[in-house]
């Protein structure tokens, strides 16, 4: 079981976070945070943080300008179909 830090995780934790890995790539993730101690206090550690992060912001409402500004570039990168 490793302790150190380790190639990885730089590249599978972050995504497989996200959710971005396929099946596959997920279950080698899986594997690898059952067998490397230091990817898997990586993973906690960023798992806790996201948690507190979204349990920390979702409660400060967004500004007018700035909700305007978010339909506005949804709209010009989602336009509806027959607009």
């Amino acid at each position: 079981m490793s302790e150190t830090p380790c190639t990885k995780c730089a590249w599978l934790l972050q995504l497989y976070l996200d959710g971005e890995l396929d099946e596959t790539e997920a279950c080698e993730a899986e594997v690898h945070l059952d067998a490397c101690g230091y990817c898997r206090r990586q993973y906690r550690f960023e798992r806790a943080f996201r948690e507190y992060l979204r349990q920390t912001l979702t409660g400060e409402p967004m500004s007018p300008e700035l909700r305007g500004k978010l339909v506005a570039l949804r709209a010009t990168a989602h336009p509806a179909d027959g607009a």
